[in-house]
């Protein structure tokens, strides 16, 4: 069974330098993650990445672009639901075409304080951006993590500071131990019925063409429906 390590680009993403290989099955890298680790097996990024950064493979490693993200997106709900910046993208590319027993997340935390914002300096806070897709980040992540679940994937964060990402922290070294929380399944299947009436899909995943489809209020609602799903709060009411 597979351990995705997912190098996102916060300051401390640089640590993943001297990380030994063991322990990981395949490495992930976001954007300019590829430039920390020249080992890694896929390297991903949007449409609109800047070509000079664009990382080249080489034997035994693979690009993965909108070509391949979208539909794997799509497979599992659509950006809309999911979250459109790409610490979620990456992750539901890894859940869908990996089938992973762990995603282990590290420097996709999302905190953005004055100066140094990335492990290359200053760069743009994507996932705070004005977008219908990114109201709520930590319900975002709820979402993926209890879809992991369904699938036996552990969401984890290697990450030892604050994050909007709601994963559990793990270490290293524990990373075979490790099993997806429980999460409540009438919620999540209320959820998942919810996002099925709204119908909010975007096969091209250009859904800011559509803007006009999407209400607020009924995302917002979902978004914490997705929260309650995956904290325990539930479990004192079982």
């Amino acid at each position: 069974m597979t351990t995705v390590l997912m190098i996102g680009s916060a300051p401390m993403a640089i640590e993943v330098a001297g990380w030994p290989r063991q322990g990981f099955d395949r490495i992930l890298a976001i954007n300019n993650a590829h430039l920390l680790r020249p080992d890694w097996d896929f390297a991903i990024y949007p449409w609109d990445f800047a070509p000079e950064r664009c990382p080249v493979a080489v034997a035994g490693q693979r690009v993965i672009t909108e070509t391949d993200f979208v539909p794997a997106q799509n497979a599992l709900g659509g950006f809309v639901y999911a979250g459109a910046t790409m610490a979620f993208t990456s992750g539901y590319w890894a859940l869908n075409a990996l089938r992973p027993r762990v995603i282990a997340a590290f420097g996709c935390d999302m905190q953005y304080g004055p100066g140094q914002t990335h492990f290359y300096g200053r760069g743009t806070a994507d996932p705070l951006r004005h977008d219908i897709t990114l109201r709520n980040l930590e319900a975002k992540s709820a979402r993926l993590m209890v879809l992991a679940a369904m699938q036996g994937c552990a969401m984890v964060n290697l990450s030892s500071g604050p994050s909007r990402l709601i994963f559990p922290q793990a270490q290293r070294n524990s990373l075979g131990a490790v099993r997806p929380l429980p999460f409540c399944p009438e919620l999540a299947a209320k959820a998942q019925k919810c996002e099925a009436e709204l119908g909010y899909d975007t096969p091209s995943g250009r859904y800011w063409e559509e803007l006009e489809r999407f209400d607020v209020a009924e995302l917002d609602a979902l978004d914490q429906l997705w929260l309650n799903a995956a904290q325990m709060d539930w479990l004192e009411t079982a």
